[in-house]
């Protein structure tokens, strides 16, 4: 068995989530001893699996059907992550949708990251069989390491009483961006870190406003890899992620990886794997966000690292692996 994995414009996506995603497929498929191929023009493969809606891959799905061979697809967009991202995306969300549709629907199977994505793609209409598979997580990445903690304070020539909070995103109002900067304003005691980038050509004007002009205790240090990141979800107080729709969020398993305090918005994919006050803490509105930083910083609200790492160790990169082969297994059977 040999499976395609097939990203288009891989490059354009590499730092965003669907572009880690294929980052961790390809480490799932080795680890479970799965021969695949990264090459479109390579035609000796048996199941194309799918993670782009763009029109190569539209071609891609044609080439494979008529060769007489499985297509599953990796559903990682929903119309409703697609609203409140860019310039005109609201307009544009229903039109999307279709094209989703049309897509999800040339596939034999789909996998999507959780089951509330699934039940999204279920209302949709959408009849074929959907399986719940996590993006997963390299789990060693986030371990404990002293040097990656160093690397990150002195990138930021952070002081040892410094607290920071931590964000990762794109610059995109559904990321929750704008609560991020008014919170800052009124927690001017603490450091707050907002990862990611995206061109501001890109998005609307009330996003550009604020990369623009933001408060003293605020960094934007666009987009960064490597131990400075990975230093700082095990280096930061508190790693907080006001997103208002996700269809997992990698970033969150990252965090939880890290045995960081987690603080969520209070949204449909966060349940049922994800519990306020067990395994990470979450809040619907900005008074009770800063609420619960404080609580996190302050440490006077239990800690929940402990059992987020174990959230995250039961997304291994190994456990993916596992349930891709039987996937892979079942479809290449029925087929």
């Amino acid at each position: 068995m040999k499976v395609l994995l097939y990203f288009e414009s891989e490059k354009a996506l590499q730092n965003s989530g669907i572009g880690r995603a294929l980052k961790h497929q390809i480490a799932a498929c080795e680890s479970a001893g799965i021969e695949y191929t990264t090459d479109p023009w390579d035609d000796d493969y048996d199941i194309l699996h799918i993670n782009t809606v763009g029109l190569n891959s539209e071609s891609i799905i044609k080439k494979t059907r008529n060769d007489g061979k499985p297509v599953i697809y990796h559903a990682h967009s929903t119309e409703e992550d697609f609203r409140n991202s860019f310039i005109l995306s609201n307009q544009i969300a229903p039109i999307f949708k279709k094209r989703l549709v049309s897509l999800y629907t040339q596939a034999d199977a789909i996998i999507t990251p959780t089951p509330y994505s699934k039940s999204l793609l279920e209302g949709y209409g959408i009849t074929l069989p959907i399986y719940a598979v996590s993006n997963g997580i390299q789990l060693s990445r986030y371990d404990y390491n002293e040097e990656k903690i160093k690397a990150f304070k002195k990138y930021f020539s952070l002081k040892d009483t410094d607290k920071v909070v931590l964000s990762v995103g794109l610059y995109f109002e559904r990321k929750g961006i704008l609560d991020f900067i008014e919170i800052a304003k009124q927690c001017p005691e603490y450091k707050f870190i907002w990862f990611g980038y995206t061109n501001r050509v890109m998005i609307p004007k009330t996003v550009r406003d604020v990369v623009d002009d933001y408060p003293d205790n605020v960094i934007f240090p666009g987009y960064v890899k490597g131990p400075i990141i990975e230093g700082a979800y095990t280096g930061a107080n508190c790693f907080f992620f006001p997103s208002y729709e996700e269809t997992e969020g990698i970033v969150v398993l990252e965090a939880l990886a890290a045995r960081q305090e987690v603080l969520l918005r209070d949204i449909g994919v966060f349940d049922p794997w994800l519990v306020d006050g067990v395994n990470c803490y979450k809040a619907s509105t900005n008074e009770e966000f800063i609420e619960k930083i404080k609580g996190i910083v302050e440490c006077t609200l239990p800690k929940t690292s402990e059992e987020g790492r174990r959230t995250a160790e039961e997304r291994s990169i190994s456990s993916v692996g596992q349930q891709l082969k039987e996937i892979y297994e079942s479809v290449l059977k029925n087929h």
